[in-house]
């Protein structure tokens, strides 16, 4: 890979992503939930951050923000910028910018709020999701209808299945343990689940995840899948429909 991908845990249990061009030298961080783990992952390698990308304004991914900018470029949703820190770059669903040295796509994946935005680096594979998709789940709807959720995670699992998915909080035993509930009997779920056990046990992220690994055990993700459907009694009802059904009692764990 072209560039280094640092994950560094803030707060309770959130991530920001640290990405840094050996080339140029030039240093990027997604999301700022506060500065101090960010400044000291930073200042560790000796690296000077150029440049901030937020996926959007929720208080534990841009608090950090005045702290850490300096002379920073600061990137994030134009629909958003009513409430975001002040943006040096404002970026729509559809356009594609360059940060160290790379294409990065910009997709609007609003349902957790609405204006929340994704960041895609193609030919790193890197695919920033803050809280929409997440490892085995998403973010709740705290803004936005079941139906927009579910149009934006069908625009993110659409990418190559080798996509490292950089989500925005360490949430995967909890959803884990969610997600073997519905399926019992799932290989896939189960197995992903004594592993997220034992990493953090360990003291691991689980996060980054491959979006292979999400296609397969994220029931997010499978709301058009007809083995879910079935073990949900719902194999008539519309994949939205399934959806907002999947969301809900997950709201109620």
């Amino acid at each position: 890979m072209p560039v280094e991908l640092i994950t560094v845990p803030c707060l309770s249990d959130n991530y920001a992503y640290v990405i840094h061009d050996r080339a140029t030298g030039d240093t990027a961080v997604v999301d700022v939930p506060e500065a101090a783990p960010i400044r000291a992952a930073l200042t560790a390698r000796g690296w000077t951050l150029t440049d901030i990308l937020l996926t959007h304004h929720h208080d534990d991914h841009v608090q950090g923000v005045a702290e850490l900018r300096g002379g920073c470029r600061v990137i994030g949703a134009a629909a958003d910028t009513h409430r975001l820190p002040e943006l040096d770059l404002a970026v729509s669903d559809g356009d594609r910018f360059t940060v160290l040295g790379s294409d990065v796509d910009v997709l609007d994946v609003s349902g957790h709020t609405i204006g929340h935005i994704a960041f895609h680096m193609p030919l790193e594979k890197l695919l920033f999701t803050g809280d929409s998709l997440m490892a085995m789940g998403c973010g709740r709807l705290f803004e936005g209808t079941p139906a927009q959720m579910w149009d934006s995670l069908q625009k993110l699992r659409g990418f190559d299945p080798a996509t490292q998915v950089c989500s925005g909080h360490e949430y995967t035993m909890t959803n884990a343990r969610f997600a073997a509930s519905l399926e019992p009997g799932n290989p896939a779920i189960n197995s992903r689940y004594e592993a997220t056990r034992q990493a953090r046990e360990n003291g691991h992220a689980t996060v980054p995840s491959l979006l292979s690994l999400e296609l397969d055990t994220n029931p997010f993700l499978r709301a058009d899948d007809p083995n879910l459907a079935q073990a949900l009694n719902m194999s008539d009802s519309q994949p939205a429909e399934i959806f907002a059904e999947i969301r809900g009692r997950r709201d109620r764990v």
